[in-house]
């Protein structure tokens, strides 16, 4: 009887920044703007990959607000709901994105930056985004010399989610800056999900439709928001995003 083979552990993955980025023009872009958008940031080894793991993970959890405060769901959770509850539950998101900041998205939060399981592409981008040469990077073209880590959590928009306007500037966070690395492929502005950037007296806006292989960078404080996906969505909008920050961890 034959033996089956010994299989070998999966290779890590190696995520590598796009070497024909021209950081003096991105920091220009930056600087006059307060944002820029990077097509192409990282060369392509390993993305497709990427977006199929997060397409196949189980571990993501709904978060959203409600009057007793922020409501985070697993999928065992949302499954066990009965309709009764969650049109309750959907009834309440959107009373409170009438007057309130309010949200209601997928996210897994990004391991910490000690992790070492770079069989895993969320740790693996992790480790890209804490790295030395990232950070040196970023601070070319953001200006923001101030700093010292990044930090995230991968996001899921599907059909009814959404985040209202808001300018990410936290008490004691040190945000210098927000990033959001796009993962979503063949997406049109119909389907939503657009980042929109607000001018300070709501009159007009600016946004970026979701596409893959962006990096979207925008000093803090700054209006933003996420326009709700609509039932027309092929498949869910992935990111990772968070904050550049200054001090410690």
């Amino acid at each position: 009887m034959n033996q089956p083979l010994p299989q070998s552990a999966p290779a890590p993955f190696t995520f590598r920044v796009n070497p024909k980025l021209d950081l003096p023009a991105l920091a220009a872009i930056y600087v006059a703007a307060g944002r820029v958008r990077i097509g192409n940031f990282l060369s392509p080894e390993g993305l497709p990959e990427f977006y199929d793991d997060l397409e196949a993970r189980d571990d993501w959890w709904h978060l959203m607000r409600t009057r007793d405060g922020v409501l985070e769901l697993d999928g065992a959770a949302k499954a066990a709901m009965t309709d009764e509850r969650r049109a309750e539950l959907d009834a309440e998101v959107l009373t409170l994105a009438r007057t309130q900041f309010q949200y209601r998205y997928e996210g897994v939060r990004v391991p910490d930056h000690d992790a070492t399981d770079t069989n895993d592409p969320l740790t693996a981008f992790a480790e890209l985004m804490s790295s030395e040469p990232m950070l040196e990077l970023l601070r070319a073209i953001t200006g923001a010399t101030a700093l010292s880590f990044t930090d995230g959590q991968a996001t899921a928009y599907g059909p009814g989610d959404f985040l209202t306007c808001h300018d990410d500037d936290v008490a004691g966070k040190n945000r210098l800056a927000a990033y959001v690395y796009g993962l979503t492929p063949g997406w049109r502005v119909d389907y939503g999900g657009v980042l929109l950037f607000h001018e300070q007296d709501g009159s007009h806006i600016a946004g970026h439709v979701p596409r893959f292989n962006t990096l979207d960078l925008f000093a803090v404080p700054q209006l933003h928001s996420v326009s709700m996906v609509t039932p027309a969505a092929p498949h869910r909008r992935y990111a990772v995003t968070g904050w550049l920050r200054a001090g410690d961890r």
